[in-house]
């Protein structure tokens, strides 16, 4: 009995760890102030911040919005399907007719998404992409161009401790062998966790949950992959420390997937198109390290996690099949 009490008493403090390293996440996440920080020390930024509003939320947004209010009522209107506008003596013909309205607005609304929202989608998930690439380098660039001024916005405002980046990377060209060959690595690892993140979406009963954890995890680590990479941090250091960290991450992403949860599919990916780089710049000006530090020193922090480890394995298993290049010489 004694040791039961002692387990759930340990998993009780564990998980009120886990919810202060959450809580901070979440928080961080949310310090849109930084947001204000670096378009205001950048105009680029603040013209792709506002290009990524126009285009998903102006623009694509807008027409759904369109759609939805305008198109989809006049099709209704000019192509009824309700039987008791028309008259008894036109029963015999509406019967005829109706199949025909209805089947004929089906295809009208088919051919907007075919011609206007499905090249859209893949047009601004492409240019998104770009903007978000452009976003985080200028963002990086602020970092270093203000290191020197940052105190006058706070110190935690715009500065990340340089511990997590300080790996050893060989230069000249096994540097640049090593680099592509992390970055395919890391490709395939995300892709096989995406995978499993929309495989548990189809899990009964406790899918919902475990795809909005997973979720919350994939968009923590893309947010802060850009930092990363323009911080030349080693992906083993990048893995290592998000599943140190993993509730702090959670926290994070959790704001990022709460959209996805609310609105139909094409909605969310607008709603996320816009709110997304805006969570590219906290991660950027967020002291993760120290944040999780602080807060560790003051109530301690769950183990390591290994979010990654399936993917890792599967990915592992993947480049063992690929031929060794002493064998195909």
């Amino acid at each position: 009995m004694f040791i039961l009490q002692s387990m759930a008493s340990s998993l009780a403090m564990h998980a009120i760890d886990a919810g202060f390293l959450w809580f901070a996440g979440f928080k961080e996440a949310c310090s849109f102030r930084r947001v204000a920080i670096f378009c205001f020390r950048s105009r680029i930024l603040l013209i792709r911040t506002g290009q990524c509003f126009l285009l998903n939320g102006f623009i694509f947004l807008g027409s759904l919005f369109i759609l939805k209010s305008v198109v989809i009522p006049i099709l209704l209107w000019i192509l009824p399907d309700q039987y008791e506008q028309f008259n008894a003596e036109h029963l015999y013909d509406h019967k005829a007719v109706m199949p025909f309205y209805a089947l004929l607005r089906s295809i009208l609304i088919e051919l907007v998404y075919i011609f206007w929202f499905y090249p859209l989608y893949i047009f601004s998930f492409v240019l998104s992409t770009l903007w978000y690439n452009d976003i985080a380098k200028h963002a990086f660039e602020v970092l270093k161009s203000k290191e020197s001024t940052t105190q006058a916005y706070g110190k935690n405002e715009l500065t990340e401790s340089q511990s997590t980046s300080s790996t050893e990377i060989p230069g000249g060209f096994e540097g640049v062998c090593l680099g592509i060959g992390e970055q395919i690595y890391s490709i395939l690892l995300l892709t096989l966790f995406f995978i499993e993140v929309f495989a548990t979406g189809f899990i009964p009963y406790f899918g919902k949950a475990i795809n909005f954890l997973l979720l919350s995890w994939m968009y923590a680590y893309y947010c802060f992959e850009y930092k990363w990479n323009y911080s030349n941090v080693a992906l083993n250091r990048r893995l290592d420390f998000f599943e140190s960290n993993w509730p702090f991450f959670a926290g994070f992403g959790s704001p990022c997937v709460i959209p996805i949860f609310f609105f139909s599919p094409l909605v969310s990916y607008g709603v996320m198109a816009i709110l997304y780089p805006l969570f590219v710049l906290t991660a950027a000006g967020t002291q993760s390290e120290q944040v999780i530090s602080s807060i560790r020193s003051f109530k301690g922090g769950p183990k390591k996690l290994p979010i990654f480890y399936a993917a890792n394995k599967i990915a592992m298993s993947i480049l063992q099949l690929l031929p060794e290049p002493s064998k195909t010489r």
